[in-house]
């Protein structure tokens, strides 16, 4: 059985109570800040639930996703979400940056333990002195705030679990810590996302998994991230890209129709709320909304300051 996660609606043809929110990477230039700020101009009048702004492997991006999320807070009428990780930092330090999201009006965090500054993949190892664990950050954010705290989930196990049953505890861990949500890695299998979440439900965990979409946008790409991930690339998706490394406008229709298959069929399912992995890019993640059938409300938030 889906879990419907209350929040703003949109009206899907054939279908109803559908939710979306979208995720955006802070920008390394000015060129990628106007890309940026272009995609969340043309995603805002889908009203999502909220947009999230990643934080980069080590924290690298810190002060960037902070910058981010503080100028949507100013300048839109969005809900943004700040990823906060744990990674190469003190406990100190990491209060800090959940002190200053507090303070520039930012009330939800995606906590992660994040990947180590050498990139996904690597092993994880804590900082000395800082938090040790998803489940230790998430406490110390609700003593600092009553943010909405996300979390990560992993419908084919994460690559370090050794278990099915090690991978519940860590997610119980992180919900008695104060998760109110789950966000999944991307996945291309739906009979993975629905398997886990039947693990979920009868560990006697019932916060919303939400689905992770992501549009291939680049096979190569997404094939290269997902076997650092421990996720699956079925063959028959291979296919469907096959002969289209020098044809991206043809690979921007197939990736559309793909995540747009996807997520009808876990619609179909009972599933009800998605969060996509926009990429910066807005074009193709809107398109896939359309196809959807969700539309611009008619009281759109305001645009976007762009001055």
């Amino acid at each position: 059985m889906a879990y419907i996660d209350p929040g703003r609606r949109f009206r899907l043809t054939g279908h109803s109570d559908i939710a979306v929110s979208f995720e955006f990477f802070p920008p390394k230039t000015e060129k990628m800040e106007q890309t940026l700020w272009n995609s969340i101009e043309r995603l805002a009048p889908l009203e999502p639930n909220f947009v999230s702004v990643t934080y980069g492997a080590g924290g690298s991006t810190r002060e960037r996703t902070h910058a981010t999320v503080s100028r949507i807070v100013k300048e839109t009428n969005l809900k943004p979400a700040a990823h906060l990780t744990c990674v190469d930092a003190t406990c100190a330090e990491v209060d800090e940056v959940v002190q200053g999201y507090w303070d520039a009006g930012v009330r939800h965090i995606v906590a992660l333990r994040g990947d180590p500054a050498a990139g996904v993949g690597e092993k994880y190892i804590p900082h000395p002195g800082g938090y040790q664990s998803t489940a230790d950050l998430i406490a110390s954010i609700k003593r600092i705030g009553d943010f909405e705290v996300s979390v990560s989930a992993y419908p084919e196990k994460h690559p370090e679990s050794p278990s099915w049953d090690v991978e519940m505890d860590v997610l119980k861990a992180k919900v008695d810590a104060g998760a109110t949500r789950a966000i999944t890695q991307f996945f291309f299998r739906n009979e993975d996302y629905l398997r886990y979440v039947e693990r979920v439900r009868a560990a006697g965990i019932e916060i919303p998994i939400v689905p992770g979409i992501v549009p291939v946008t680049s096979f190569k790409g997404i094939s290269s991230f997902a076997a650092k991930t421990g996720a699956s690339v079925p063959d028959w998706l291979a296919r469907r890209f096959e002969g289209l490394d020098d044809d991206p406008k043809m690979r921007e229709l197939v990736a559309a129709a793909v995540a747009a298959e996807q997520v009808m069929d876990l619609v179909d399912h009972g599933v009800s709320d998605f969060h996509f992995y926009t990429m910066n890019k807005a074009d193709l993640v809107y398109a896939i909304c359309h196809m959807l059938g969700l539309r611009e409300s008619e009281a759109a938030p305001e645009p976007v300051a762009t001055a």
